[in-house]
């Protein structure tokens, strides 16, 4: 399916393929646990913002951009277009698109209640101002230097088809509720989420999904994209995307990337079976839910079912962090005990869980808030609690008003009641083995424990609600991420993807002290930190010096407990061309985003 170069920009940006110039067609077959899991690998593969992070994994360079310009305080960041730039309608790309994304849906509380913290700037958020239709200018409240990064990185796309959307803002369109309901929408804002599911994922359904008895009568069953790829089909049992006309990337002998005409996603909740699939080489690439205790099967079927598996770093490691505002207030009492938390993490014997669920592959280490750990961390930090002390932690759990009254074995709540510790987690977020070994370390100590594994939506059902004992997923920030993300430092201290064990004292923060639990000062503390050292260039004296404070803040209070940091596999099949080593597997770079899947073929 070559594209006519007519349909790229003037100026398109070139790819310089890994290995060799392609050929176009063919469909490139992948697996995803279920609609809106967070597990989808088309999601990195079509993605495309403002900016990217080269495959160094350092450099900040651009993909939709042409260019881009800070001011010298880091308050204005400006942006050049592409001029001829078109969404995959042929409509013309323009830096309204960008306002639009901005000021009429990100910071519109009837869009998204809350903004992401990202996209605030100290708390405060930005202005957008267009200068022309290919040149746009953020003007922030103070200074961010982080602001590049957090675009280089963020699933969320800094733009929106306004040319499309704005017939059914309300705000915007004075006939939006009547254009809504022309076509079966219940008003404008029942339309807007039916397209864009008013969110920044990229993930949520399509009106082919969620509204298919009106798809007959929409213009568009989908709402018009940049991206490499736009959704042709999107059921229950999976999604087919084929290839943007107007895709802006070129190879360097002139043609219009990407090569493989479609993408294809089947939808598998059970592990068992997604393995065999991989083992019978019926997916080309698969990275995100696979966990590395799968490696050795994987590994065994490789020559026959025609695969490799890349053993890459990952960012993170599996951390466990106890819902210090859980809604029972006996055990949000224990969980919000530093004491409590520092028992856990000391009954934790970290080699055994290395050598059993990793191989020996892994490292023991605290989490810091940062991973990997900078070098202005200090050693015992980057440490903290993380000694096999099972009797340090009978020790401290007595201190606690935690005691065996009954002589099961099991300690009892202060008041009385029996505790019980119940971990429900998604292979998605964490192995079944690590799980495992946790559960026996925490009965070891008393602490009744038991495991479940759920699905990722079963998982962020229990999160969103409030529910879970403990929140365990994956989850690390590198240096340059932490730069211009800040939800690692504030509550709820993570977001709907891994770790959100502070969501009452985040609606507290919020609602001015009208709504949830009033948090204690580290909490503020914590969240001030991060302001500070956002606000300087990464590397310089000040931004070193808040990095270490708010590092050893957040790591002495045992709220995020990290474990082993260990490897994961990548998964992909011998005929895919032009596919490269992986620096790391990691959602922190937005998994192939930096390695541009647009070139494979």
């Amino acid at each position: 399916m070559a594209n006519s170069l007519i349909s790229v920009p003037a100026e398109p940006l070139v790819v310089v393929p890994y290995d060799s110039i392609g050929s176009y067609g063919g469909t490139i077959n992948f697996l995803s646990n279920a609609t809106e899991a967070g597990t989808s690998d088309m999601l990195s593969t079509r993605h495309v913002n403002l900016l990217r992070f080269a495959d160094d994994l350092s450099t900040i360079v651009p993909n939709v951009a042409k260019d881009y310009e800070w001011n010298d305080d880091f308050t204005t960041l400006t942006f050049m277009l592409r001029k001829g730039h078109k969404w995959s309608n042929g409509e013309p790309f323009v830096a309204r698109d960008v306002e639009f994304w901005y000021e009429d849906m990100m910071m519109n509380p009837k869009i998204r209640e809350k903004p992401y913290p990202y996209l605030l700037v100290g708390g405060e958020p930005m202005t957008v101002d267009v200068i022309d239709d290919q040149t746009v200018r953020f003007n922030l409240p103070s200074p961010f230097p982080g602001l590049t990064a957090t675009i280089a990185w963020s699933y969320n796309q800094f733009f929106l088809p306004s040319h499309f959307l704005t017939q059914f803002h309300p705000e915007l369109d004075s006939n939006a509720d009547a254009n809504a309901q022309a076509l079966g929408f219940e008003d404008g804002w029942d339309a807007l989420a039916a397209y864009y599911g008013n969110s920044g994922w990229t993930d949520t359904p399509t009106p082919m999904l969620r509204n298919p008895n009106l798809v007959g009568g929409l213009e568009y069953a989908a709402y018009p994209s940049l991206e490499a790829y736009m959704t042709i089909e999107d059921t229950t049992e999976g999604r087919v995307y084929a290839a943007n006309p107007y895709f802006h990337q070129v190879d360097t002998a002139g043609n219009q990337l990407p090569y493989i005409d479609y993408q294809n996603e089947r939808y598998i909740n059970e592990n068992e079976i997604r393995l065999l699939k991989l083992v019978n080489g019926e997916v080309d690439y698969k990275s995100q839910s696979v966990q590395l205790e799968s490696a050795p099967q994987l590994l065994d079927g490789a020559e026959s079912g025609g695969y490799s598996i890349q053993i890459n770093p990952g960012c993170g490691a599996a951390l466990f962090s106890f819902n210090v505002n859980h809604p029972d207030d006996a055990k949000r009492a224990v969980y919000g005990d530093i004491r409590f938390r520092q028992a856990m993490s000391i009954a934790m014997n970290r080699d055994e869980i290395n050598d059993v669920a990793y191989y020996g592959l892994g490292k023991v280490e605290q989490f810091v808030g940062f991973s990997p750990a900078p070098d202005f961390v200090p050693e015992d930090i980057k440490m903290h609690m993380t000694q096999y002390d099972p009797a340090g932690a009978n020790a401290l759990l007595d201190e606690v008003g935690l005691k065996d009254v009954d002589g099961d074995g099991f300690r009892e709540l202060p008041n009385g009641d029996a505790l019980a510790i119940n971990i429900d987690y998604a292979t998605q977020g964490i192995g079944g083995v690590e799980v495992e070994l946790v559960a026996r370390y925490f009965n070891e100590v008393g602490v009744k424990t038991t495991f479940k594994e759920v699905t990722p939506d079963e998982y962020r059902g229990s999160q969103a609600a409030n529910q879970l004992d403990v929140h365990v997923w994956d989850k690390g920030q590198p240096l340059a991420i932490v730069a211009g993300n800040p939800e690692t430092f504030k509550p709820p201290f993570g977001n709907y993807f891994n770790h959100t064990q502070g969501l009452q004292w985040a609606a507290y923060i919020d609602s001015n002290g009208s709504e949830g639990i009033e948090p204690p000062q580290w909490v503020y503390d914590l969240s001030d930190g991060i302001d500070q050292f956002q606000s300087y260039a990464l590397g310089t004296p000040e931004s070193n010096e808040w990095g270490q404070k708010i590092a050893t803040m957040l790591t002495e209070q045992s709220l995020l407990i990290g474990t082993v940091k260990a490897p994961f596999p990548t998964y992909h099949r011998n005929a895919l061309k032009n596919f490269t080593q992986f620096k790391t597997t990691s959602y922190e770079y937005y998994r192939t985003y930096p390695y541009l899947a647009t070139q494979w073929w």
